[in-house]
């Protein structure tokens, strides 16, 4: 199964999140980012990965999804 424009969205928006630290988290503005990431944000509070539906923090799950996408980006990523 390919990676749908919505899971690429949830992957980016994860890429976004500070790695190093669990009390760093991001906010989502509705009225200034794309439709796309509102979405994938509201999708990954869904899911459990983030603590807000607007951001906010990693949760544990998260944490391990972000280090995930991170191996995934680097294995991939052009030399």
């Amino acid at each position: 199964m390919p990676f749908s424009p919505k899971h690429l969205a949830e992957l980016n928006l994860l890429l976004q999140f500070p790695s190093t630290s669990t009390q760093e988290g991001i906010k989502v503005h509705a009225h200034s980012a794309a439709p796309e990431t509102v979405k994938a944000a509201e999708t990954l509070f869904a899911k459990g990965l983030i603590s807000q539906m607007d951001g906010g923090y990693l949760t544990p799950m998260g944490c391990e999804a972000v280090e995930l996408t991170q191996k995934l980006q680097a294995m991939i990523a052009e030399p």
